[in-house]
């Protein structure tokens, strides 16, 4: 029977509780990779890590041949491979606009975690996670009372559907004197002469979608709205 390497179940232990507070984070957040990536990702990231430290130093030696290995060549491969799973949640909307960029930072940060667990890092794995929540869920919220005007605001996609080419002025500067500032306008001819406005806007946090799409829908010559937060 093989002997049983406590450690290891610590390492495993460790890098699961930890894994399941990153997947936690972004399972109330409803992003696409959640608790079982996660999971996953820092679990394998740990083994991987594991065998290679362990298989660099249980190499049978010879007195005749000097053989030399890396302790961490899995290691390294994990970081570049995990990659590939972060590229497959960065989304490039039709609006021009990208999202999932923090998704893919932290699958990559799931990954350090596990390979640091894995290296025996237990102290700097554990205060590195809580940095990561401190940085992803508390420092937003700081900075919305304390930091710039801008930190303030949200992104906000709206498109507006207006009767005649005569409203789009009107509704533009309608909604730049309610407090949204328009970042980036497109306009477009659609048929029986209705006219496209769609807009990249900055609102306040605190202002509902459901508030705007009240008052935009409200405006004159306005024939239909639609609105994406971000």
């Amino acid at each position: 029977m093989f002997p049983i390497d406590e450690i290891v179940f610590i390492k495993l232990g460790l890098t699961a509780l930890l894994g399941l507070v990153i997947g936690i984070e972004r399972e109330l957040k409803r992003k696409p990779v959640g608790l079982k990536t996660s999971l996953v990702i820092s679990i394998f990231s740990c083994l991987l890590t594991i065998v290679s430290i362990e298989s660099a130093y249980s190499f049978p030696n010879d007195d005749e041949v000097n053989i030399t290995m890396d302790p961490l060549r899995l290691a390294a491969q994990i970081v570049s491979g995990i990659g590939f799973l972060g590229a497959g949640v960065i989304l490039h909307r039709g609006n021009d606009t990208i999202s999932g960029l923090t998704t893919a930072a932290i699958i990559w940060g799931a990954a350090g975690v596990g390979i640091a667990v894995g290296a025996g890092f237990f102290v700097e794995a554990i205060l590195g996670v809580i940095l990561l929540i401190i940085s992803v869920e508390v420092l937003p919220l700081l900075l919305m009372w304390i930091g710039p005007m801008r930190l303030k605001e949200k992104e906000m996609y709206i498109k507006i559907t207006v009767h005649h080419a005569n409203y789009v002025g009107p509704v533009v500067k309608k909604l730049e004197h309610d407090g949204i500032k328009v970042d980036k306008m497109r306009l477009k001819d659609m048929k029986n002469d209705l006219h496209m406005i769609e807009l990249n806007t900055s609102v306040h946090q605190r202002r509902l979608e459901t508030d705007i799409y009240t008052y935009v829908s409200n405006l004159p010559g306005v024939a239909g709205v639609e609105i994406e937060s971000r």
